[in-house]
């Protein structure tokens, strides 16, 4: 899961790049094999439209899945499909989600999970070449732990993904009556902390936020970079115990890196108020496993 960064951003010679196009066909030839039953032609069709990062990201079976996930969404004319399998051994649930890519989609998508109590530990995030997302998120339990695989619990993420993409859930009010139901835990204090760095990445600005984690708070940072004019290339979410470190690669609404200093300056004051968030009062440490995935773009 860590090498899409290493393709898509540190190549530091022919030969590294020649090793990753090597894996990057080998994930495609598996891909093909799984697909076996398939026309070639729609195999072409789908393996053509994935970016490099996204064949170093996930293992041959969950990529299979994916390509049935989609074919099945366009074989019915879905505009929205939503999987969800339960990895017991690493305590999530794993949430694929594909439709329509937009301005706002990460934030949607994430506060839709918060309403519905679960906690995002790793964010995968891709526009593959006919404008559509495939978006993964590994969640647990907000509260209780776990891997949020309760039936009535999946049902209701879906239903949550549903409203928040059709406008109909008024998102604030939703998170806040979420926030009112977490245990609080005062002596839990973390100072908020935005990195912003033009160096660790060819292509892409880089964000690191440090802060308290609540619920929703995936909602806001999303929200508050698509304000900003910024897409969200790639995300690599972690929680430690009350402590959110976040990691967003974005562009500019040209593709290109942020290097107006005014520019940065604003990305700083903005995601600094946002991880401040004044009105909301620290939460108790979730009981899940610290977790430090990349995610790919």
């Amino acid at each position: 899961a860590e090498l899409y960064h290493r393709a898509d951003e540190r190549l530091s010679g022919a030969d590294e790049a020649i090793g990753v196009e090597h894996r990057v066909g080998q994930a495609k030839d598996l891909l093909r094999q799984a697909l076996a039953d398939w026309p070639k032609e729609a195999v072409d069709s789908y393996v053509g439209k994935a970016s490099r990062g996204y064949w170093l990201a996930f293992d041959g079976a969950t990529q299979a899945r994916h390509a049935r996930l989609v074919r099945a969404a366009e074989e019915a004319k879905e505009p929205l499909a939503i999987d969800i399998q339960v990895d017991q051994k690493r305590t999530v649930a794993e949430l694929t989600i594909h439709t329509a890519d937009h301005p706002g989609l990460f934030s949607r998508l994430a506060g839709a999970i918060a309403v519905s109590g679960g906690t995002i530990v790793e964010a995968k995030i891709f526009t593959f070449a006919d404008g559509m997302a495939l978006d993964t998120f590994l969640v647990q339990d907000a509260v209780e732990g776990g891997a949020f695989d309760a039936p009535e619990k999946r049902a209701r993420v879906k239903v949550a993904i549903e409203r928040s993409l059709s406008g109909e859930m008024k998102m604030s009010a939703e998170l806040e009556r979420r926030h009112r139901s977490y245990p609080r835990l005062h002596s839990v204090s973390i100072a908020p902390r935005v990195l912003v760095d033009n160096e660790a990445s060819r292509t892409h600005t880089v964000v690191e936020l440090n802060g308290r984690d609540r619920p929703g708070l995936l909602h806001a940072v999303g929200r508050a970079l698509t304000g900003l004019g910024l897409q969200i290339s790639s995300a690599k979410i972690s929680t430690f115990g009350a402590r959110a470190v976040d990691v967003f690669y974005v562009k500019d609404v040209f593709g290109l890196k942020v290097t107006h200093e005014a520019k940065l300056a604003q990305i700083r004051k903005t995601l600094g108020e946002v991880l401040a968030d004044p009105v909301s009062k620290p939460l108790a440490a979730p009981k899940r496993r610290p977790r430090a995935r990349r995610t790919a773009a």
